[in-house]
């Protein structure tokens, strides 16, 4: 028995921070950022939405788009950095706010890394027999983390969500063996300094603005190429697949050099390597789910997927998995039979 994913669903602000608009604020230029980051926009979500709204959103769309009986959804993990409340756990609101009443939810918390490590606990639970359907999501907030006086990360975030459905399957499809890695001794060059139970926020950590994201960029590039690039090859070794067997890499979308330097060290061609970046900025546990969600259509039955991810902790991964069998998509459009509205095409 493996986990397959059947349905994706994605979401993303309609509000455009674009370099141009950054560049006013910074000391910096719409080339620079292009050139250092290829990010040339990203979407940022207005005060009053928190992150348990777009993966709410996320999962709402996904069921827009497929049959799925939302009574049978057994579980849901939400992998984010950023969550509504230190109490209580944006899981609760999502499935109050998804109608997932025959669902446990939990939150889970690897940064980066986030998606990729609730997917493989998702499909241990699936493959231990006692699940059958489960959501996991990837959602972020990071407007609301990040700091924007500093050039160093204010260029680098955006916001959005990505669902998927996951289903037990007795085909060869589904997801591989995965690998999972954590370094504790990288936290201070990536985090949040203040705002936990270390540091708890106070009129000095306001002043310093420490509750807000720092990090090393320089040495945390380093680690990101030369630790995605590892796992993945230990990941294609562990399921026994060259680099030429695999049809699509999705990789974080941290930085485009780190991406490029990755799929080079893996040999694969770029055209095969799924990139948003430049749309969406670092989505942080959301840029693996909106990237399976942005080209869902071009993943075919029977095609391997490798999935790499780095990150805060520092946490990272890779895992290969099997494309199966998509779940019956609803109908584009319907028509609403009623007084006021007979025969009018209504997209939904």
């Amino acid at each position: 028995m493996s986990a397959v994913i059947t349905a994706i669903g994605g979401f993303v602000p309609s509000s455009i921070l674009t370099n141009k608009k950054i560049s006013e604020t910074v000391d910096t230029s719409e080339e620079w950022i292009i050139k250092r980051t290829g990010i040339r926009e990203r979407r940022i979500a207005d005060d009053d939405t928190a992150t348990s709204d777009l993966a709410a959103a996320a999962i709402e769309n996904l069921f827009e788009n497929y049959n799925v009986d939302r009574s049978e959804i057994e579980a849901l993990l939400v992998a984010t950095a950023t969550p509504d409340h230190i109490l209580a756990p944006t899981a609760s609101i999502v499935c109050d706010k998804s109608g997932l009443t025959n669902a446990f939810g939990i939150d889970m918390n690897a940064a980066c890394s986030g998606f990729l490590y609730a997917l493989e606990m998702g499909a241990n639970m699936i493959e231990s027999g006692r699940y059958k359907k489960l959501i996991i999501v990837g959602a972020d907030k990071m407007s609301s983390i990040v700091d924007y006086e500093d050039r160093n990360t204010c260029i680098l975030f955006g916001d959005g969500a990505g669902a998927v459905l996951l289903e037990k399957t007795e085909s060869d499809a589904g997801l591989m063996k995965t690998i999972l890695k954590t370094d504790g001794s990288g936290v201070s060059s990536l985090a949040v300094p203040a705002g936990g139970s270390r540091n708890p926020t106070s009129m000095q950590s306001l002043l310093h603005r420490t509750h807000y994201l720092k990090q090393d960029g320089a040495f945390v590039f380093k680690r990101a190429v030369a630790a995605m690039s590892q796992v993945s090859q230990d990941a294609l070794a562990k399921n026994e697949l060259e680099s030429d067997q695999i049809d699509w890499v999705v990789p974080h979308q941290a930085n485009l050099r780190i991406i490029t330097a990755v799929g080079e060290s893996l040999g694969i061609d770029f055209e095969k390597v799924k990139v948003n970046i430049d749309r969406y900025g670092n989505t942080t546990s959301a840029t693996v789910p909106l990237c399976l969600w942005d080209f869902k259509d071009d993943f075919k039955e029977g095609q391997n997927v490798l999935i790499t991810t780095f990150g805060a902790g520092f946490s990272w991964g890779a895992t290969c998995l099997k494309w199966g069998v998509m779940r019956e998509k609803n109908p584009v459009a319907t028509i609403k039979a009623d007084k006021k509205e007979e025969g009018v095409l209504v997209e939904h």
